[in-house]
């Protein structure tokens, strides 16, 4: 089973990155998915959530209004549109499904 982030970087702070989360097929209605990030030394964070049937999505506080979760059914990837970005968003970012993660992608913030 593969969940595969991609899409991170380097940017400056108040850019854009979108991120992406290829996941097995059909799996978009079969779980929801979720994003985390874990900075170094500091432990794993909840970012956000889409959820299988209604593509609700949650957030995080710390990113609620600068981050956007959507999803590609037909492309099987789940995407995570990150704005306005800060320096203490730098970390590497993971995408969930029920109790299988992905292996991240690192995003760093700086000038």
């Amino acid at each position: 089973v593969q969940l595969v982030e991609s899409g991170g970087g380097l940017v400056q702070p108040g850019g854009s990155l979108k991120l992406s989360c290829l996941v097995p097929k059909f799996w978009l209605s079969m779980y929801d998915i979720r994003w985390h990030r874990q900075a170094a030394g500091k432990e794993r964070e909840w970012v956000g959530t889409i959820r299988r049937e209604s593509g609700d999505t949650y957030y995080a506080d710390s990113v609620k209004g600068r981050f956007i979760i959507s999803k590609d059914i037909e492309k099987n990837t789940v995407f995570l549109q990150m704005n306005n970005l800060k320096r203490d968003d730098t970390a590497k970012y993971f995408c969930n499904a029920y109790t299988y993660y992905g292996r991240g992608t690192q995003v760093t913030v700086s000038s």
